[in-house]
């Protein structure tokens, strides 16, 4: 049995983006939306185009690798309240998948939920139609999915509101930590339930979209809608389990190997913060037909053609023109791939240089780019002199003056030359005042 797990898809984030040329939209790969009019993709933001993009990839993978399952572990959008083009681009691939026979388990993430509780969730369009091959896991249960190779038990764990639950009653003289707490204790119980009902003779998958404790965060933390609840890694890590395939994370990690417990990943970089991070989905093949404990699971990480995130980092000496330092540090990255790039530049500084710093020369050099993510200055400013607690209007200008230049360690010779300079104006300030 092979199995394809994706999650955090994320149609919706268009930061870093511009939209589309017709060039740009040619330019795409024959896998993008196959059979569809590309002419209306002309405009939208090309952020859209890089997550449909990879997207396409994973799918033309599923169907060439001839997998069993698509497993999805929550989070199709970004926005809860996904627009009308959003949902009808992630339709598409499942749709896809659908019409050559592979099953689609889906469950529902944080950023599918709607705001108010009682409406639908972003992917119940898929059982209100009646979608062929297509599950959605909206409450935790078991569900038992047919594949070509025989029959796989889904426990499916969706983000979980806390009003779900919680009463207000129960909440009201508890604290955030002793709710999130509660809330673990018994969501961990009804896992425990539903692992009881398992067929032992029949593979089983756990899919949870969840923050397990211990694993490392990514810029879904930035992105986070609400709170975090968290299971711990022994809740998840059952060895009832065949493999754990979770969501919500955004940096792709195996917690375990026994039974594999992994976080793919999101399949799109989100933001700088992603910026080394390695994109893509994972491949998982197990013998169903052997016993519990004999299936001999076996994983593999596919990484996507993510788009590139890439910050520039410039150190200016003292004295030194910041702009051409600025250029002569961008000019070692001419043909490293900045036309597939998203870039942002970094520059350090004096005060003093920062008059020289011209950024549209900057900018000129970097119009090669695929996207310019900014260009922060980072000027250093020495700490402004204190002058106590005196009201400053009762300091003379000389004494003022003199406390200045004592702070700044000024040679003695050179600070009465400028001292002699301020008795001269001030003098004249004098005579001029009467």
């Amino acid at each position: 049995m092979r199995v394809l797990h994706i999650s955090d898809i994320h149609i919706g984030v268009e930061n870093y983006g511009h939209a589309a040329s017709q060039a740009e939209v040619e330019a795409l790969p024959d896998y993008f939306a196959p059979g569809v009019d590309r002419a209306q993709y002309v405009g939208v933001s090309t952020r859209l185009l890089d997550f449909l993009t990879t997207f396409d990839w994973s799918i033309e993978h599923a169907i060439t690798q001839q997998v069993d399952l698509v497993l999805f572990s929550g989070d199709a959008y970004k926005s809860r309240d996904p627009s009308q083009t959003h949902q009808r681009e992630f339709a598409r691939r499942v749709a896809r998948l659908s019409s050559v026979g592979i099953p689609v388990f889906l469950i529902v993430g944080n950023h599918d939920l709607p705001h108010v509780a009682n409406r639908a969730t972003a992917l119940e369009i898929f059982p209100t139609l009646n979608v062929a091959n297509v599950t959605v896991g909206s409450s935790l249960e078991t569900f038992v999915v047919e594949t070509n190779s025989g029959p796989l038990q889904i426990i499916a764990l969706p983000w979980i509101r806390i009003g779900q639950f919680m009463a207000k009653e129960e909440t009201r003289d508890m604290s955030l930590e002793q709710i999130k707490n509660s809330v673990e204790t018994r969501l961990t119980a009804l896992l425990e339930q539903e692992i009881e009902k398992l067929d032992p003779s029949v593979p089983a998958f756990l899919c949870a979209h969840v923050t397990v404790s211990g694993a490392k965060l990514g810029s879904e933390r930035s992105m986070m809608l609400g709170n975090d609840h968290a299971l711990g890694l022994g809740t998840v890590a059952n060895p009832a389990f065949d493999y754990v395939a979770l969501g919500h994370i955004h940096k792709h990690q195996v917690l375990t190997q026994n039974p594999p417990v992994v976080y793919p990943g999101s399949i799109q970089r989100i933001d700088f913060s992603e910026e080394g991070d390695e994109k893509g989905f994972m491949m998982i093949e197990l013998d169903h037909a052997n016993p519990r404990g004999q299936r001999n699971v076996t994983i593999e990480f596919v990484p996507v053609a993510a788009r590139k995130m890439l910050t520039i980092n410039v150190t200016t000496t003292p004295g030194e023109d910041p702009t051409d330092a600025a250029l002569e540090v961008l000019g070692k990255f001419a043909g490293a791939g900045l036309e597939e790039s998203i870039v942002r530049v970094r520059i350090s500084m004096e005060a003093e240089q920062e008059v020289a710093f011209n950024e549209a020369r900057v900018r000129q050099a970097l119009t090669s780019a695929f996207h310019l993510g900014g260009i922060e200055r980072n000027v250093h400013r020495e700490n402004r002199t204190r002058l106590g607690t005196e009201d400053a209007e009762k300091i003379a200008p000389l004494t003022a003056l003199r406390r200045y230049l004592e702070s700044r360690s000024m040679a003695a010779d050179r600070e009465k030359v400028l001292i002699g300079y301020a008795e001269s104006l001030l003098a004249e300030e004098s005579e001029g005042a009467i």
